[in-house]
C-alpha cells in the first residue's frame, strides 16, 4: 500500500493507492495548517483503508516547489515514516502531478502549461506536451514575463488571467494523482528533498557581532 501526500500549496492532500488505483483520498478543509493536519489526516487515510502504518510499503510526496514551512512539513513527515518502517520514499515534482492530471482526465490535447501561485506575486511555471512529460522548466517569475496563449493549468491561471486567459483542468495538486504518477512511474522520482526555486521567507540570523 502506498501512502502519498502534498503539502506544497495551502491545502494539505493525503491519499492511499493499493497497488491497483486510490483507494482513500482526502483534502483538508482550513488552509496553511500543514503540521496541524497532515499526521490526523494520515491516520484518517489509514482507518478508512483498514490498515495500520506496518501496511505501508511506500511513501511518496510532493516537492513542490511551493512554500518552505509545508514543504518541510511533509518532506520531514514523509522521511520520517519511511525511516521508521524502512520503507522506500519518493518525491515528485508537484507541477508534474498536476500535468498528469490534467493529460489523462482530457483536460488538455496539446502542449500545454501548468501555473501555480508562487506568493510574491509570481509564479512558478513549467511547460509539458501533451502526456504530461515536462518539457521545460519549473522556473519562477512575475505573471507577465511567463504570459502564454497555450492551455495553462493550475492556481496560476485564475490569479492571473490576463497572463494566462486559457484557463484549464485542476487548480492543486491531488494526492492521489500523485500517487497514480509513482505507482505508473508517469514522472521522474526525486530524492525526498524540497524544490526551492528561490532562498525561503524564513532564513537563519546571522551570528550576533562580537562586543568589542
Amino acid at each position: 500500500m502506498l501512502l502519498a501526500f502534498d503539502t506544497a500549496t495551502p491545502l494539505v492532500t493525503v491519499a492511499l493507492h493499493d497497488g491497483d488505483d486510490v483507494v482513500v483520498e482526502l483534502r483538508a478543509d482550513r488552509p496553511m495548517k500543514h503540521a496541524e493536519q497532515l499526521a490526523p489526516l494520515i491516520e484518517r487515510a489509514l482507518g478508512g483503508a483498514g490498515i495500520v502504518r506496518q501496511d505501508l510499503t511506500a511513501v511518496a510526496a510532493g516537492i513542490g516547489p511551493g512554500p518552505y514551512t509545508g514543504l518541510r512539513v511533509g518532506l520531514v513527515t514523509a522521511r520520517t515514516l519511511a525511516f521508521v518502517l524502512d520503507i522506500p520514499v519518493y518525491g515528485v515534482c508537484s507541477l508534474d502531478v498536476l500535468a498528469v492530471e490534467a493529460a489523462d482526465t482530457g483536460a488538455v490535447t496539446g502542449d500545454f502549461t501548468v501555473a501555480t501561485d508562487a506568493r510574491r506575486k509570481e509564479v512558478y511555471l513549467a511547460r509539458y506536451d501533451a502526456s504530461g512529460a515536462r518539457l521545460e522548466g519549473p522556473l519562477v517569475d512575475k505573471p507577465a514575463a511567463l504570459a502564454t496563449e497555450q492551455p495553462v493549468v493550475g492556481e496560476g491561471g485564475a490569479l492571473y488571467p490576463d497572463a494566462f486567459p486559457n484557463r484549464v483542468g485542476p487548480t492543486a495538486p491531488s494526492a492521489g494523482w500523485l500517487a497514480r504518477v509513482v505507482a505508473e512511474e508517469r514522472a521522474e522520482l526525486h530524492d525526498p528533498e524540497p524544490m526551492y526555486l528561490r532562498r525561503p521567507d524564513a532564513e537563519q540570523p546571522n551570528a550576533p557581532k562580537r562586543v568589542s
